[in-house]
């Protein structure tokens, strides 16, 4: 289970959550930041460091918000990821 950055981080993509990731899995997209399915070790360290609380755990994604499961996957299936981090 990845964690998944939803609706409120659109036009926003503040970044106080990239340097919380261990694992540098936040990738920046032209519209919002995005968390590498792959990449993520589920550690949640991202969550707090979020000043518009748009991360959430698959599980805990609020209804409204699911579509950002599959935005997200499409992100990295398109090849739109850039190799480099938003640091």
């Amino acid at each position: 289970m990845a964690y998944i950055i939803a609706e409120p981080c659109v036009g926003v993509k503040d970044k106080a959550c990239v340097p919380a990731c261990p694992v540098d899995c936040i990738h920046e997209g032209d519209a919002q930041l995005y968390i590498h399915p792959d990449e993520c070790i589920d550690c949640g360290a991202c969550v707090e460091p979020c000043p518009v609380d748009a991360i959430f755990s698959m599980d805990d994604l609020p209804e409204q918000w699911k579509s950002y499961i599959e935005t997200n996957a499409q992100f990295f299936k398109s090849g739109t990821a850039c190799k480099c981090h938003p640091k």
